[in-house]
């Protein structure tokens, strides 16, 4: 209860200009905390929903399960040798065992059962703790449709098998529905930590992409890029992807997706009436976000960005509300996707979707929405008949391409923001933009 009132009183006192970083000691209290919280509330009703009574994840040292890692406590960075967890949900009991087949506790949380003097052997210990509960089905990470429920390797898928009995063969399945529900689901307790997630995001892409950063005709575009790198670190946070800054301007033709991606030009010098755009996301409290926004650098004597561009904008957020007005539970992703790129097209606009699953990894497990490459609908093992979840959070990412007569070419406004879709319906984690953010800000002196 202490470290709860010490959060509350962090995120409220301490300055904006410092974010509300916890200290690490801090940190580590809040992630234990929710897994704590995750394990005994969130998992066994993960558990009824999917029929699995119990699940074994197995991983060793440096080779990790994508779910395990997602369970270590605060001050445990890897697995350690080989770790096996297993929780065993006995339902009529309405009890969660949890339980590790190692030498020690793993955390406060996962107790351990495997005393090696009294059995050596790991192998024959797990399987004595499965005949003790004789469990209807054992739940393994094996998928071939979502990558994140994929964590077991041969060796110990191998092993498992050869050590467990005959009769507990048929009760073998995969736990992909399992894995995936547990990494995208969120809590209560998360999604008040998500909105200062996002907000520190905004607030980085706000200072990057200002006169306290950005010199036009000096600065390039790289700079700004290390220029975002570095304040996370000096912020003590870490990021999932190294950021990217690109430039749209009159001087140019509109190139490929794959531009966004891959293959722009390094050190890119930034001019008045450049559109720019970043791509950046943060990790922090285990959570991860993903964001895209856009700035326009003022020429001498404007004060306001050029209306093209402005309704471009708008162009862009009503593809926003095409996508998230058509998320709706029980709906597959391609589902979702073939239904807001229709209506958006029938109304004159030009949009590409590819949103994604955002939480305890950057490209998360659960609904994948359209990809920049597979407008026409992802293929099956890219998540494509994965219902959307209530409690899960979505990178809204997407694109519209608009012509500007001005310039004599086409652009594309691109955006991403993080949603979040609960029992109530969609909501933006910490809102969305609407305004061009302007370089330099305006000032009383500027313009005639």
């Amino acid at each position: 209860m202490r470290t709860i009132f010490l959060f509350l009183f962090l995120l409220i006192n301490v300055s904006v200009t410092a974010q509300q970083i916890l200290p690490e000691v801090e940190r580590a209290k809040v992630v234990d905390e929710i897994m704590e919280e995750r394990f005994n509330v969130l998992l066994p009703a993960l558990m009824d929903k999917t029929g699995i009574d119990m699940w074994i994840v197995i991983s060793r040292e440096y080779n990790e399960d994508p779910v395990i890692k997602t369970m270590l406590p605060a001050t445990w960075l890897n697995a350690r040798r080989r770790t096996i967890l297993m929780f065993y949900r006995n339902k009529s009991k309405n009890s969660i065992e949890k339980l590790a087949v190692a030498r020690y506790n793993v955390g406060e949380s996962i107790t351990s059962a495997w005393d090696k003097e009294k059995e050596p052997d790991q192998w024959k210990r797990l399987m004595q703790l499965i005949e003790e509960r004789n469990p209807s089905i054992i739940g393994l990470n094996f998928s071939k449709d979502h990558n994140i429920a994929d964590g077991l390797d041969k060796t110990d898928y191998d092993e498992f098998m050869a050590n467990l009995p005959q009769k507990y063969r048929s009760s073998v399945s995969s736990a992909e529905k399992l894995a995936v529900g547990w990494i995208e689901t969120r809590t209560a307790r998360e999604m008040v930590i998500y909105n200062q997630l996002v907000d520190i995001t905004h607030d980085i892409i706000a200072e990057a992409f200002s006169e306290k950063v950005i010199t036009p005709g000096v600065t390039t575009t790289t700079e700004v890029e290390w220029w975002m790198r570095q304040k996370v670190t000096d912020l003590g946070l870490e990021t999932w992807f190294h950021p990217t800054v690109d430039i749209q301007r009159s001087s140019e033709e509109l190139v490929s997706h794959l531009y966004s991606f891959s293959g722009r030009p390094d050190d890119m010098v930034i001019l008045p009436g450049d559109l720019l755009h970043c791509d950046f996301g943060i990790t922090y409290l285990r959570l991860n976000t993903d964001c895209q926004e856009l700035a326009y650098v003022l020429k001498p004597e404007e004060k306001a960005a050029p209306a093209f561009l402005v309704n471009g904008l708008k162009d862009g957020n009503r593809v926003q509300d095409f996508l998230t007005n058509n998320m709706i539970a029980g709906r597959t992703g391609n589902e979702i996707l073939a239904k807001s790129l229709s209506e958006a097209k029938a109304v004159g606009l030009r949009p590409s979707i590819y949103t994604h699953p955002l939480g305890l990894y950057g490209h998360s497990a659960g609904t994948t929405i359209g990809m920049w490459d597979s407008q026409g609908g992802v293929m099956k093992d890219d998540g494509e008949n994965y219902p959307l979840n209530p409690n899960t959070v979505y990178a809204i990412e997407l694109n519209t391409t608009i012509t500007i007569p001005e310039w004599k070419r086409d652009i594309r406004i691109m955006l991403e923001e993080a949603g979040f879709y609960g029992d109530d319906g969609f909501r933006y984690v910490n809102g969305r933009q609407t305004e061009l953010l302007l370089i330099p800000r305006i000032k009383e002196h500027q313009g005639n």
